[in-house]
C-alpha cells in the first residue's frame, strides 16, 4: 500500500533538511581541514589561556545557539555563561571583567544589539572571537579573531529561516567546547562533579558513593559455624556473608545457595570453610557504579564486596544500583 500523499511531501522535506544541514556541515569541515583552522586554533588557545569567564552572546537564533554553547562549556570545565547583546547594553555591561573572553555569534556579523558589547570589549582589552559568516562586517571588523563560517543554503531557501547555518554554528561550538576539553586535565570526576542529577550523573558514580560499610557488611571467620552463617545472612538483607581468613582477608563467601547444597547433603554443623565458595566476586571502590551493574548482570549475581589492598571496604548490592538510577 502506498504512503498517503502528505506524508510523502513531509518525508521528503524531511530528507531535503537533513541533506542541506549536512552539506553544510561538510562545508564546514572542509573549512576547518583548510582556511579555518588557523583562526580555530588561535580562538582555543585564547580560551584555554583566559584566566575569566567565557561571555557568550549572539540575537535571535544565534542566541540561542550561544546559550546552548555557553552551558556546554561550562559543564565541561570551562567557566561560561550566556550574556544576552540588550542586558549588556542596560548595566550587565559591568559583568564583563578582565580575564573574560566574550565570543559572539551572528551570522550576518551585522546585528545591531551587539554593538555596546562590541565596543566595550575594544574599550577594555577584552578578547572577542567572532562566529559569523561575513568576513566584511561590523562584527567581523571588530574582532581579534574571526571564525568565518562557509556560506550555505538555508534548508527553507524562500524564507531564509535559520536552520543549517544554525547547525554549522551549534556544530562549530561544540567543536571549540571539545578542543578545550580535550587540551585540559577535566576527566570523569570532574564530570560527575557538575553532573550530579538525572542518568548521566548515576553512570558516572563510583561504587565507592554506593557501597554499605561498617557493621552492615555481613562477615565471619572462617572458623565460624554453618549455623552462625545462617544467623548472619538472616540478619542482613544481601542474601551473603563474606568468610575472613586469620589476616582479614576475604577467602570465600557463603550464599543461599551453598546452603541449601550443604542442606541437601544433610544437615551437620560444619566449619563455614567446608561450605563457602571459593574466589568471591570483588570490585574495587573508585571502579565505575555501571561496570559493577554490568558484571552483575554477566555472571548473574547480586552482590558484590569491595575491596581495596587486600581489605574488605565494603559491599554493594543491585538494588543500590537500581535506586541511584542505573537501569
Amino acid at each position: 500500500m502506498s504512503l498517503p500523499e502528505q506524508q510523502l511531501t513531509d518525508i521528503a522535506a524531511a530528507i531535503d533538511t537533513v541533506r542541506c544541514e549536512r552539506q553544510g556541515l561538510e562545508r564546514l569541515q572542509g573549512a576547518l581541514e583548510g582556511e579555518l583552522g588557523a583562526p580555530f586554533h588561535a580562538a582555543v588557545n585564547t580560551l584555554a589561556a583566559s584566566a575569566g569567564r567565557v561571555l557568550v552572546t549572539g540575537v535571535g537564533k544565534s542566541g540561542h545557539i550561544a546559550r546552548k554553547l555557553a552551558g556546554t562549556l561550562a559543564s565541561t570545565g570551562k567557566p561560561a555563561h550566556f550574556l544576552h547583546p540588550s542586558d549588556a547594553s542596560h548595566g550587565d555591561l559591568g559583568t564583563v571583567q578582565p580575564g573574560d573572553v566574550v565570543l559572539a555569534l551572528s551570522w550576518s556579523g551585522e546585528s545591531a544589539e551587539l554593538s555596546d558589547l562590541v565596543v566595550y570589549t575594544r574599550r577594555f582589552g577584552i578578547p572577542l572571537i567572532a562566529s559569523t559568516a561575513a568576513p566584511g562586517s561590523a562584527l567581523a571588523r571588530a574582532a581579534d579573531i574571526v571564525l568565518l563560517l562557509p556560506r550555505c543554503d538555508e534548508a527553507c531557501p524562500d524564507l531564509h529561516a535559520p536552520t543549517t547555518s544554525t547547525a554549522m554554528q551549534l556544530a562549530l561550538g561544540d567543536a571549540l567546547a571539545v578542543a578545550l576539553l580535550r587540551r585540559g586535565s577535566f576527566g570523569r570526576d570532574d564530570f560527575q562533579h557538575l553532573h550530579p542529577g538525572g542518568r548521566l550523573g548515576a553512570r558516572l558514580l563510583r561504587v565507592r558513593s554506593l557501597m554499605h560499610t561498617g557493621s552492615e557488611v555481613p562477615l565471619l571467620p572462617d572458623t565460624a559455624s554453618m549455623a552462625e552463617a545462617i544467623v548472619r545472612m538472616t540478619g542482613g538483607r544481601f542474601g551473603i556473608t563474606g568468610v575472613l581468613d586469620g589476616t582479614g582477608h576475604l577467602v570465600g563467601v557463603v550464599t543461599d545457595g551453598d546452603l541449601r547444597r550443604a542442606f541437601a547433603d544433610g544437615f551437620e554443623d560444619r566449619p563455614v570453610r567446608a561450605i563457602m565458595s571459593l574466589s568471591p566476586r570483588v570490585i574495587a571502590p573508585d571502579s565505575l557504579a555501571v561496570s559493577a551493574l554490568a558484571r552483575m548482570n554477566a555472571e548473574g549475581i547480586t552482590s558484590l564486596f569491595i575491596v581495596e589492598g587486600g581489605q574488605i571496604q565494603g559491599i554493594l548490592h543491585i538494588h543500590d544500583l537500581l535506586r541511584a538510577g542505573l537501569a
